[in-house]
């Protein structure tokens, strides 16, 4: 018997049989056996567990778990601290980044400075350009991206069917409807975020599903809250993305129990670790903690990838490769411990590609991650304007308001209390003249250069931030569209690059959305509405439907719509021949926000089948009309010829070409309707053919064979064509020979067509003429409208003015 090491456990005992040539007796064979961990159950039972050191057992958990619950200390504390550690270093790393934007801050102007210096009560004014700048932004860009119908609209990739049209309005309408009425955060977050874009340059939104509320968020994050390593140039490529979120003990506790994060002792929330970013934006805003406030806990949510002990990734022989793989973890910084650690990936994704959450809004692409706001690009000027301002008010305050030397020994009563207009007080003088014992400084009135240089400083700022008005047509309404056009282009480069770069960034924030949407949808999700119900489906949210933006990535404000849309109808009036004016009136309308359109401009009736008398009473009238598919030909092309031949047909070259022009008509169709009959199986197989592109681009034959069934019909067209204007004319020789036969007759012919020629020609350049007044019409009753509400205004003015004198006259007549 060999020796057992009593030291190893769980050895048992086998006995093997060694051949009886070598040895005769049995050897006892040492075999390892894993540890046994018993689990005593509830109900009296045992459970098993062959490994229980293992951490990471295959079929035990759901992909998207908090592998926090499972984790050792051991792993987790120093994990916790390397988190920590990260956040402190990315955020010292952009200090001077924050340092920058909190003294772009007081730039706005919100709160108004008390000085000291050069004097006391010196002006503390700031000069509201970088405010205007921000305001004015903001308005805009809120009304063009977020309209009161919502912001979303659908196109659909791909070859476009009843089913994938019907699809592509269900998303439109579902997302339209969460966005506007069940997201009820999402309009003012999205607000709140165009003010802080123009001035910090970046801000972010965070697109996720929130568990409490059993919903899709799009919250907005601003830039302070999102730190990235110093080397990060987007969210895509970034090593780590921390998210910092102040969360209440409540409301920490209901994710606790909800089993969002894991159910472990944090101890009370740290001392309040606002920034000084933080503290400047509270201070701006009028408030400053008070009495007592309920503790908030700082957590740290870090997207980044991390090589976990016992989830390593693991190649096709199951040996680890080192590899980091994507993984939220989030921490308490004042505790550093981990609240809950899960997957950032799909879990049937091969790659292993993070889950982006992010989105990046930027006012302009900076060197680096942030975007450059107003505050770095006109902050200097708004600086230099701010300093201009104080200068010219002080200089007004010095010059109304003198001080200067007295000698001494000059004494003056009640040198406290400041002279009243109007006023002599006594003054004691040893002797001499008055004149010479004062000596006022010789303060200089505000000075006309320095206000020049203001003014040339602010429009700098107003021109680069697009916020001066521009004079598009101003005094000019019959600019060259040329003009206008580069008029327009020149004062809108800036914010029309703006607003693509907002439009491409709303896209990404739908595109998530919809994978949120895709994720956790029912199969079926009917849902309420004003006036009716409508459902959308999981399987809407695919490849075939296209979400994007409403707005127009070319078109910013209300302003430029209207410009264009009078340029077009301007180019429509110059040739109404070749362009539909309804459309063009129709779209100006539509620019300039007129609601029932229909009722100023009613459309244009479509044409719809008749008989063969009414075309010929049409024909007369000058009114158009066409043949459709399914009508009598034959007996149209009788009635019309046999018309054609009365003299009051004869002599009018207009009625005779309108008819002429039916007549051809009729004729396509029928050959197009013999067609149908004589290649009926034919069709069959073409549309068969052509329901399949992918085939016909694939597979030559199948364009050929398209080719020649097409070839074949259209020669087959054209013979019948041939026919039957053949049989035409023998039919109208028939009944007109006589006419055509007679020269005198055909001289007076060749009067008509001139004379009816010269009819159109007028009576076209009387509709031009017609349409011109009216546009003139329409804007001179805007230009009326704006001089009506000017001379108003002015006459307020004047009233106000004069109530003003009256006032003064009274107080002086009192005080007298």
């Amino acid at each position: 018997m060999a020796d057992i090491d009593k030291s190893l456990p769980n050895q048992v005992r086998t006995e093997v049989e060694v051949p009886s040539e070598e040895v005769d007796v049995k050897e006892e064979e040492i075999v390892e056996q894993p540890p046994v961990e018993v689990i005593p159950e509830e109900d009296g039972g045992a459970t098993l567990n062959f490994e229980p050191g293992a951490i990471n057992v295959p079929g035990t958990e759901n992909h998207f778990d908090n592998l926090a619950d499972i984790l050792p200390e051991d792993i987790l504390n120093p994990l916790g601290n390397e988190m920590v550690q990260n956040y402190m270093d990315y955020k010292t790393s952009r200090k001077d980044w924050e340092q920058g934007y909190i003294q772009g801050l007081d730039l706005l102007g919100f709160k108004y400075e008390n000085r000291t210096e050069p004097f006391q009560g010196a002006s503390g004014a700031t000069h509201p350009v970088l405010a205007e700048a921000v305001t004015q932004f903001q308005a805009q860009a809120y009304k063009e991206l977020l309209p009161a119908e919502g912001p979303v609209r659908t196109q659909i990739i791909g070859i476009t069917s009843p089913p994938v049209e019907q699809q592509s309005q269900r998303v439109k309408d579902y997302m339209n409807y969460l966005l506007m009425d069940q997201m009820q955060e999402y309009e003012p977050e999205f607000d709140s975020m165009l003010f802080h874009l123009p001035l910090a340059g970046s801000t972010f939104k965070k697109v996720y599903y929130d568990q409490l509320l059993g919903r899709g968020v799009s919250k907005f994050v601003p830039a302070e809250d999102l730190i990235v390593p110093y080397t990060a140039n987007s969210l895509d490529d970034a090593e780590a993305i921390i998210h910092t979120i102040k969360i209440s003990e409540n409301d920490l506790r209901k994710q606790q129990v909800n089993g969002f994060y894991s159910d472990i002792e944090l101890g009370p929330p740290g001392p309040d670790t606002n920034n000084e970013l933080e503290k400047k934006e509270r201070e701006l805003e009028g408030t400053k903690k008070t009495g007592k406030q309920e503790p908030m806990y700082n957590i740290l949510e870090c997207h980044i990838n991390l090589d976990l002990e016992g989830f390593e990734e693991v190649d096709s022989e199951g040996e680890p490769t080192g590899i980091k793989l994507p993984y939220i973890v989030t921490v308490e910084e004042t505790s550093r411990k981990i609240l809950s650690i899960r997957r950032n990936y799909n879990p049937n994704d091969l790659k292993k590609s993070k889950i982006q959450y992010f989105v990046h809004f930027k006012f302009l692409p900076g060197l680096g991650f942030y975007g450059f706001g107003l505050i770095h690009m006109i902050g200097g000027l708004s600086r230099t304007a701010t300093s201009a301002l104080r200068q010219l008010l002080d200089a007004g305050t010095l010059s109304n308001l003198p001080a200067g030397f007295k000698q001494r020994g000059v004494r003056v009563r009640d040198e406290a209390s400041p002279i009243q207009p109007g006023e002599f007080k006594d003054v004691d003088a040893p002797g001499g003249n008055l004149r010479e014992a004062f000596f006022p400084l010789p303060y200089k009135e505000p000075s006309q250069t320095l206000l020049q240089l203001m003014g040339i400083v602010v429009n700098a700022g107003q021109r680069f931030a697009a916020i001066a008005d521009m004079q598009v047509g101003d005094g000019n309404q019959s600019a060259a569209v040329g003009t206008t056009i580069a008029l327009l282009e020149r004062g809108s480069r800036v914010m029309s690059a703006i607003h693509k770069r907002l439009y491409v960034a709303m896209k990404q924030e739908f595109k998530l959305l919809a994978d949120v949407f895709k994720t956790y949808l029912p199969p079926e999700y009917p849902y309420d509405v004003v006036g009716g119900q409508r459902n959308i489906k999981q399987t809407d949210f695919d490849d075939r439907v296209d979400i994007v933006p409403i707005a127009d990535p070319n078109i910013f404000s209300q302003t430029q719509r209207i410009s264009m849309a009078q340029t077009e109808l301007q180019l429509a009036q110059s040739n109404p021949q070749i362009h539909n004016l309804y459309e063009a009136y129709r779209n100006m309308y539509e620019a300039i926000g007129v609601k029932n359109i229909d009722q100023i401009l009613p459309p244009p009736q479509q044409p719809t089948p008749v008989d063969p008398a009414a075309e010929n009473i049409l024909a007369l009238s000058g009114k158009p009309f066409q043949a459709f598919k399914g009508q009598d030909h034959r007996a149209h092309i009788t009635v019309h010829l046999n018309f054609m031949a009365t003299n009051l047909a004869r002599n009018n070259p207009i009625v005779l070409g309108a008819l002429e022009k039916n007549i051809f008509e009729h004729i396509s169709l029928m050959s197009q309707e013999q067609i149908e009959v004589e290649f009926r199986e034919e069709l069959q197989q073409l549309a068969q053919l052509q329901a399949n592109p992918m085939l016909a681009q694939q597979d030559p034959n199948v364009q050929q064979q398209i080719l020649s069934l097409t070839l074949a019909m259209e020669s087959r067209k054209a013979k019948l064509i041939a026919e039957m204007s053949q049989e035409f004319k023998d039919e109208e020789n028939k009944i007109m020979g006589q006419f055509g036969n007679d020269p005198v007759a055909k001289l007076k012919a060749r009067e008509l067509d001139l004379r009816a020629a010269d009819d159109a020609r007028k009576r076209e350049e009387g509709e031009e003429r017609l349409s011109l007044d009216r546009m003139r019409a329409m804007m001179n009753q805007s230009n009326f409208d704006d001089k009506l509400d000017q001379n108003k205004e002015l006459a307020m003015l004047r009233a106000g003015v004069s109530l003003a004198k009256t006032g003064a006259k009274k107080v002086e007549i009192e005080e007298n």
